[in-house]
């Protein structure tokens, strides 16, 4: 669950990236620290772990915060030094979702079972409706592409 806190002076340090250049980037460390503006005197929105995606909507005029949009169209703040732009992630839209070991039904759970929304991954391998992703853990499985938003 994330608590939203929004800031006035959010729109005036914002330089929107023109319509259709949005750019997906997940979180590169263990644990970042997403704020209502660009800079660290901003208000703490929400603590996520590695690999979470987002979709970069905007660029502070410093260029040193990113603006960027989650799963649910919530816009935050974080830095870019806490995140890959060449990384392939994905992330659970809903609860009770299977990881199996193969790309389909008939595959068994592994040993993670079931995993809640917000648990995100690394995307390794796609095939046909299904995507193969690893943890921040290193646990690897296969969630099917409907449960997935990857930006």
């Amino acid at each position: 669950m994330k608590t939203i806190l929004l800031s006035m002076p959010l729109c005036l340090s914002l330089l929107m990236l023109p319509a259709g250049n949005s750019a997906a980037l997940c979180i590169a460390v263990a644990k970042a620290n997403l704020r209502t503006g660009p800079g660290t005197e901003y208000m703490k929105s929400w603590e996520v772990g590695k690999y979470m995606p987002f979709d970069k909507v905007g660029v502070s005029l410093s260029g040193d915060w990113y603006a960027v949009k989650d799963l649910d169209d919530d816009v935050f703040w974080v830095h870019k030094k806490l995140v890959d732009e060449s990384c392939r992630a994905a992330v659970v839209t809903a609860d009770n979702i299977a990881i199996r070991t193969g790309p389909g039904t008939n595959h068994a759970k592994t040993s993670l079972g079931s995993v809640s929304k917000y648990y995100c991954f690394q995307v390794l391998e796609q095939k046909p409706g299904w995507v193969k992703g690893r943890d921040s853990a290193g646990a690897t499985g296969w969630i099917h592409k409907k449960f997935l938003w990857m930006p």
